[in-house]
């Protein structure tokens, strides 16, 4: 006889008294990804600059990375929700209801999304250090959150988890999930914990790059560490797809759409290895 897993947890985490405002699961694991990436983001740089220079400025660093920090939750968000509505949802239908566009807490984040607005947030970050801090390029910065940005990834899986979306396919394996609940509301069957699969992926991507943070060579080569976290991440997603229930896929691919936009990105990272690799 086959015994599986039953998932069902109630979503809401706490309901703050007399405004009624329910707080998520899924917006508490979301905060606290950047909570815990604000104290990790600053040791990376602390590292980075006594690499460099021979010594560090703790005061410095926090002041680099709190300007940091707002700039990349801002454009995580933006671009996340934008890029879910424009690669796995129909933009014409939520125009009608543009305020749904804030509700985060009801998932709907897409991760190659929030890669392009990282990107284009770093950009403009780099331009307004270039007078002060010439040696944060944009390559670099991204160098310095790869490893955070790992860890974010791993608590935004298990944000999906608690709210059983993002689900995996059916099998028969002894740790199969069935939810209780599921998000797109499909009828409970137990499948893979895709979710899961991807948020220790993601934390083993993390601890790697975090090891690699305390070695002088790998931190001082530009692109090393954002280029790695491409490959590895966005080549687990590749393959990851096909065990997931199918979100989106073009008439003329025989992939999906998480497949499609993970090529480009582990062709970025190859380009970013390698370049300096033969340099």
């Amino acid at each position: 006889m086959v015994s599986f897993i039953y998932w069902d947890p109630n979503p809401v985490f706490f309901i703050i008294p007399g405004v009624n405002w329910p707080i998520f699961w899924y917006g508490l694991f979301f905060m606290l990804s950047f909570v815990v990436s604000f104290p990790l983001t600053v040791s990376i740089l602390n590292r980075f600059f006594f690499f460099s220079e021979g010594s560090f400025s703790r005061v410095r660093s926090v002041k680099i990375v709190d300007r940091l920090t707002a700039v990349t939750v801002i454009a995580t968000i933006v671009g996340a929700r934008l890029g879910h509505f424009l690669f796995y949802e129909h933009p014409a239908e939520y125009l009608k209801k543009p305020l749904e566009i804030l509700q985060t807490w009801k998932g709907g984040l897409a991760s190659h999304g929030a890669a392009i607005g990282i990107v284009l947030g770093l950009l403009y970050f780099s331009r307004r250090l270039r007078s002060t801090e010439p040696s944060l390029t944009c390559v670099r910065l991204l160098d310095l959150i790869a490893a955070p940005a790992a860890f974010i990834g791993f608590c935004i899986r298990v944000g999906n988890f608690w709210n059983q979306e993002i689900l995996g396919t059916r099998t028969e394996v002894p740790w199969a999930v069935i939810f209780g609940h599921p998000a797109d509301h499909s009828r409970p069957a137990p499948r893979h914990p895709v979710q899961l699969y991807e948020a220790f992926f993601y934390l083993g991507v993390f601890f790697l790059l975090w090891a690699l943070s305390y070695q002088k060579k790998w931190v001082l080569t530009t692109g090393r560490s954002i280029g790695l976290f491409l490959i590895l991440v966005f080549g687990f997603r590749f393959f990851i797809e096909f065990l997931k229930l199918e979100q989106s896929r073009l008439l003329s691919s025989s992939l999906t759409m998480g497949q499609i936009l993970s090529i480009p990105a582990v062709a970025l990272g190859l380009v970013l290895i390698f370049w300096h690799a033969k340099k």
